[in-house]
């Protein structure tokens, strides 16, 4: 079997109850379908405080369980420094949430910070936030979080 070292991975967007929350349930579910459960060790958080707390939006949690994927334990988080210390990726949605991370990073820090796709797919795209739009825009999320997740996945194993 492939090798894969282990990695912590911060899913960072907004608010931390649509992108984030829905990142963190499809890359745990390729992580764990892949066997790499116990090495891929991932969370999420949000940039504001206004969802601490919160379960995830009912869209994403929607969206996550037609695809077989449970998130509605998560809860809303915001980002701390003992965040940006503590994982080896950290994820923002888009370039917005980028920009604030590495705002708040150290220099040490701040090499951990990546846009998602560009990181993932090599293609510098945001992920659009849909909190604003129907159920089909969750769906197109999903879709997006799953190509780029499994990309991840993909650059973080290495051939035995």
């Amino acid at each position: 079997m492939d090798t894969m070292k282990p990695v912590r991975i911060l899913f960072v967007c907004l608010g931390n109850i649509c992108r984030s929350p829905l990142a963190e349930g499809v890359m745990r579910e390729l992580a764990s379908r892949n066997g790499y459960g116990d090495v891929v060790s991932v969370d999420s958080a949000g940039i504001g405080a206004w969802h601490i707390g919160h379960s995830p939006d009912r869209r994403s949690i929607a969206v996550a369980k037609a695809h077989g994927i449970d998130i509605s334990p998560l809860r809303g988080r915001q980002i701390d420094a003992a965040d940006l210390a503590a994982f080896d990726l950290i994820l923002g949605m888009d370039s917005r949430n980028v920009a604030e991370l590495r705002g708040l990073a150290s220099p040490e820090t701040a090499r951990k910070v990546h846009l998602f796709m560009a990181f993932a797919t090599g293609r510098s795209d945001d992920v659009p936030d849909p909190y604003y739009e129907t159920a089909d825009a969750f769906e197109a999320l999903y879709q997006m979080l799953e190509a780029g997740c499994s990309s991840l996945l993909a650059k973080l194993v290495r051939p035995s």
